[in-house]
């Protein structure tokens, strides 16, 4: 009995092909939510990703794509999920905003603080440290619900010139396709990295499948880690 991927791309698309071509000097690696809250088995949130984080090998493909584009020289931006106590004032929120209330995802003790910040869930995977703390990293200020809508991402990358992009981290049909849809709009190319990242599944649906599903319309590539790494380096 034949086992059919459910990931893998169709063999006959019927969408034709961007004409995306990397170029160096104006694209820049993106993270999203690359936190200790979705990547890591002491995450509040593993027990809905962690199957498919698992799957992707998805902490060791965004490990792979720093060294990348760092030895590339290209901008590394990341755009971080943190809530504050003030948030908590909020009158109303979707399923998602209910569900990061409740477990506590992404709280940090301030915004003009980071008391409590290193090693709780709000915090970088400590194995992206090395490259996220190295003073040439831009992280950006929070978005709060899916999209850069409501922190400075594209500000930063249209001071640096950057207009491809190159997106990966957390979550697939989430952050991750929030910030896809909003760069597009804003005219950017997206190339988004398929295994450096995961989704959700849920009796709701499985996040990734529907995220890929939306990639295939929306985003100038879909590349693998693998595919990515190569052309940084022969870019």
């Amino acid at each position: 009995m034949t086992t059919v991927d459910i990931y893998a791309e169709p063999a006959t698309p019927a969408l034709p092909h961007s004409g995306f071509e990397l170029d160096l000097s104006r694209a820049a690696l993106v993270l999203t939510d690359p936190q200790i809250d979705f990547l890591s088995p002491a995450g509040v949130s593993w027990p809905v990703f962690g199957e498919s984080i698992t799957e992707n090998d998805t902490v060791a493909h965004i490990s792979q794509l720093l060294d990348a584009a760092k030895a590339a020289g290209i901008v590394v931006a990341v755009s971080p999920h943190y809530f504050y106590p003030t948030d908590k004032t909020w009158t109303f929120g979707d399923p998602l905003e209910q569900f990061m209330q409740a477990v506590g995802m992404f709280g940090r003790t301030g915004a003009l603080t980071t008391e409590g910040f290193a090693g709780s869930g709000a915090d970088f995977l400590p194995v992206y440290h090395d490259h996220l703390h190295d003073g040439r990293t831009v992280i950006v200020s929070p978005h709060k619900i899916v999209g850069p809508e409501s922190n400075d991402l594209v500000l930063q990358l249209r001071k640096r010139g950057v207009s491809q992009v190159l997106l990966a981290g957390m979550a697939a049909n989430l952050c991750l396709e929030g910030h896809m849809r909003e760069l597009v709009e804003q005219g950017f190319e997206v190339v988004v990295v398929k295994d450096a990242t995961a989704g959700p599944r849920l009796p709701e649906g499985d996040g990734y499948l529907a995220a890929l599903v939306n990639f295939r319309f929306l985003a100038n590539g879909i590349w693998t880690t693998e595919q990515t790494v190569r052309a940084l380096a022969v870019s």
